[in-house]
């Protein structure tokens, strides 16, 4: 299963947390919530939080830019993604 990254077009931190999922190989769905109406306030019932980016991998709330460059530094990242089954990127 994909990472799902809601985020805006503005957000740098939307940028780097992209980036960092794209550096480690992984497959994400992004929701521009700046684009498309209704993604923000699923985004906003999803995560209880109203900043991009939001981050999740299934059912699991990763959270903001922070807190998924923290897992990555502490090796969880690669032990959700693993036990998510997380196909990487094919491009």
């Amino acid at each position: 299963m994909p990472f799902e990254v809601y985020s805006s077009g503005r957000c740098p931190f939307c940028l780097l947390a992209r980036r960092l999922l794209k550096q480690r190989g992984y497959a994400f769905d992004e929701y521009a919530v700046d684009r498309e109406p209704g993604l923000r306030q699923e985004m906003e019932q999803r995560a209880g939080r109203t900043s991009v980016p939001q981050i999740f991998l299934g059912d699991i709330h990763i959270g903001g830019f922070d807190e998924l460059q923290a897992l990555d530094r502490s090796g969880e990242l690669a032990r959700l993604a693993a036990s998510a089954e997380t196909p990487a990127e094919s491009s």
